[in-house]
């Protein structure tokens, strides 16, 4: 391959001389190895392709045979990075990442070169080997050059480079083993494709800024009519040479996470391939920054290199940010711009991140100085926030030294507004996740596609069996349907939507008290909302509360935080205690269904609460006062960092486990709210929050905002021919609310939480109920 078309300034990836020594067209390290020149030498190679029968191999009685699986002795096989900035003469760096897979670890992970010799092998080896480890590759690339037969019938590229892959295997030994090079940048160590592709960058990002010089190495001009010599240090260098020279001085005292190779400061000029002045001055330039960098030499204005780490974060800025899938930054990312804003679409329910500090001796957490370097972060619908601190966690005390925020809007389900002709279309379950296996999942002709003559009856219990309904041109496309009139709809009847006037006439006099996590607060705040027709304050209580200035100060609500999962088990209440303060703080309280008791969460609640209720009711006089028990809920089932994910056959055994929970919630006389059955269908259409888990959410509402009858823009009637249903993108209004506040401070907003929520005030206030 010839480069004598390239022009003296331009650099390219790639020398020939290197490509021929490695490459598996020319039979790679197994052809490498087996060479006539290096009959003698006692290279540490051992190709793990070449077969057993040869038997330059054996590297040693003790030495494991050659396989692709790790063999039992080994204890690491590593990925190392090789810069090779000029072949004649040598000269080369090493990149301090690397990468490492063992038996104990098959996924392959990054870490820094000599932070993985300081653990395999302790401090005081640890700098032997690291030595071993750069004279063993300096070794085989010295050799390879050597022997390459073609070098001198190429055309030579003066700022050409070469990214190398060398495999060794560290063993027992000090002294490693080569088993592969590559003439490429591979990280087929690594199993994750986020990892090798935010490696991959970081190398090459690495390597673009470690070779660009900021002004041009030298503007003199080739060919001078001196004969082509120019004396340096008493040598005489053409001007290719004095190139290369002034390349290798600004390379070793960049900053940089690439280390010398080669020449080192152990380097005789007589190991160095090309002629002898240049080599001379080569190791001498080496041996001069080597002594700086060791403190011999000192000079202020010269930094540790990059790769270094340690020491205070006196650069606390982010080099990169990282995302899977690719995040369209806007503004686009500079170190200096702290906030981002990123849009994804529908179907994006996760993103995966990683920041790069600038420095090495910061650190970077995310959302908390104690938060995980990179994580998955579910993505709910409309904004969600993502923090990442850059830290200096020099001292004792980490310190926020920086923050940068990204707020990603993740879309709605993108809806084709019906004006003609539709098909009505049912789904109970997705089918990305498919809980019911022997159930259709997705879109299927719906059962009801005329309007009924007669309005059904309303529903005996809120857990009536189900589907979500939606119109359609095809129910075989989901792009084609109105997602904006999706309603639930109970088979054989509907749940009644109770108007604001009537709701408050329900209420009069009677105590609302509920016990739960978050997914049951946010029932409560529909209540709230609904009942008030605003949401005068709001909190995420974690403990217990009673609010008794609702409904004009003829309800009371109440509201227990359960499980305390942030304390530690001994010092959580139990479910018992917790029970017995709520009802406690709530007292005076009627035997009657004048007091309700709504208990639920999203996926802590078994049949063992049921019975404990029934238990303290009857000890507190309280047995027949009206008790709603608001099932399991989908959450907990993307893989997100820091809290439990489950997989698909742990949500399956959930939807079991709900069935038992109606069962014995029916068993005990309670009015029962299927919300799994619910949530199951639509699982993708959570809000904020690590557990995916959340269908509400309560946003600050101005005076100009939103009112309590017009909270949403889409229509609140069902379309023509749904049927009776409730609509999870809908609010009630009523003519009678007109005189009612026009505004709220805070609104509950999520379609979801507002069907089940609606279903459960039909349960208080039946039309039936005197």
């Amino acid at each position: 391959m010839s480069l004598s078309h390239l022009h003296h300034h331009q650099r390219v990836n790639l020398m020939p001389e290197l490509r021929e020594a490695f490459s598996d067209a020319g039979g790679g390290l197994c052809n490498f190895y087996t060479r006539p020149q290096l009959t003698e030498s006692e290279l540490p190679i051992r190709p793990h392709s070449c077969g057993l029968t040869n038997e330059k191999l054996q590297v040693g009685t003790d030495s494991p045979p050659p396989a692709r699986a790790p063999p039992p002795a080994l204890v690491a096989m590593v990925n190392l990075y090789v810069l090779v900035t000029s072949v004649k003469p040598l000269t080369s760096f090493l990149h301090d990442v690397s990468v490492v897979k063992t038996s104990q670890e098959p996924r392959g992970r990054v870490t820094k070169l000599r932070k993985l010799l300081l653990q395999q092998l302790g401090p005081v080896t640890s700098h032997e080997a690291l030595q071993q480890v750069k004279k063993v590759i300096g070794d085989v690339l010295t050799v390879a050059v050597s022997t390459n037969q073609k070098q001198e019938a190429l055309s030579r590229c003066v700022l050409c480079y070469q990214l190398l892959t060398f495999t060794l295997l560290l063993g027992g030994s000090v002294t490693p083993v080569v088993v592969q090079v590559d003439p490429d940048l591979t990280l087929w160590s690594l199993s994750d494709p986020f990892d090798r592709q935010i490696t991959r960058d970081l190398i090459l990002e690495d390597t673009l800024y470690f070779l660009l010089p900021s002004t041009p190495l030298w503007s003199g001009r080739r060919g001078r009519q001196d004969g082509g010599c120019r004396a340096t240090g008493g040598v005489c260098l053409s001007d290719d040479d004095f190139l290369i020279l002034l390349q290798f001085q600004r390379l070793m005292k960049t900053s940089s996470p690439f280390l010398p190779l080669h020449p080192g400061v152990s380097s005789s000029s007589s190991s160095s391939s090309g002629p002898r002045g240049i080599s001379d001055l080569l190791v001498g330039i080496a041996r001069f920054y080597e002594r700086r960098r060791s403190g011999v030499t000192t000079n202020e204005t010269e930094r540790a290199p990059a790769g270094a780490g340690g020491g205070p974060c006196v650069d606390p800025h982010l080099r990169q940010i990282y995302t899977a899938p690719p995040l369209t930054l806007t503004p686009p990312f500079s170190p200096w711009v702290k906030q981002y804003h990123a849009e994804v679409t529908f179907d994006t329910v996760t993103v995966r991140i990683r920041p790069e500090p600038a420095s090495p001796a910061c650190r970077v957490h995310l959302d908390e100085q104690g938060g995980p370097r990179m994580a998955n972060y579910p993505v709910g619908l409309g904004n969600s926030r993502i923090s990442i601190l850059v830290t200096d966690g020099a001292g004792l005390e980490p310190v926020v030294m920086a923050t940068y925020t990204i707020q990603v809007f993740r879309e709605s389900r993108p809806s084709l507004p019906m004006f003609g002709d539709h098909m009505m279309c049912g789904f109970v379950q997705d089918c990305g996740l498919q809980v019911q296996p022997d159930t259709p999942c997705g879109l299927q002709p719906s059962r009801v596609q005329t309007p009924p003559q007669t309005s059904p009856q309303a529903c005996s219990s809120g857990h009536a069996p189900g589907q979500w309904v939606v119109p359609c041109l095809s129910c075989s496309d989901n792009r084609t349907c109105d997602w904006r009139a999706v309603a639930w709809q109970p088979e054989g009847c509907s749940h009644p939507v109770v108007g604001r006037l009537q709701l408050q006439d329900c209420l009069r006099d009677r105590k609302v008290l509920f016990i739960g996590d978050s997914t049951n607060r946010g029932m409560m705040y529909f209540l709230l909302e609904r009942v008030n027709a605003s949401l005068e304050a709001w909190g995420r209580a974690h403990d217990t509360r009673v609010y008794q200035g609702l409904n004009g100060g003829r309800t009371l609500v109440g509201f227990s935080y359960y499980p305390q999962f942030w304390l530690d088990r001994k010092s959580r209440p139990t479910f018992r205690e917790a029970l017995l303060q709520l009802l406690h703080r709530s007292r005076p309280l009627a035997n009657s269904n004048q007091t309700v008791l709504v208990v639920g969460g999203v996926q802590w609640l078994n049949t063992d609460h049921l019975r404990t209720v029934s238990e303290v009711l009857s000890s507190e006089s309280l047995g027949d006062i009206l008790v709603v028990v608001k099932s399991l809920g989908m959450g907990f089932h993307l893989p997100v960092d820091g809290v439990r994910s489950l997989s698909l056959t742990e949500v399956q055994d959930l939807y079991r486990e709900n069935h038992q929970i109606v069962s014995a919630a029916k068993h005990h006389g309670y009015e029962v709210i299927d919300t799994f059955s619910i949530t199951m269908g639509r699982h993708k259409e959570f809000l904020q929050g690590r557990c995916a888990c959340h269908f509400h959410e309560v946003e600050k509402v101005g005076s100009a905002g939103l009112s309590h009858g017009t909270r949403s823009t889409t229509n609140r009637t069902a379309p023509p021919s749904a049927g009776p249903a409730l609509h999870s993108q809908s609010s009630v209004l009523d003519t009678e609310q007109e005189a009612g506040p026009k505004s709220s401070s805070y609104h509950v907003r999520g379609p979801v939480n507002e069907v089940y929520s609606e279903i459960l005030l039909s349960r208080l206030c039946p039309r039936t109920r005197g």
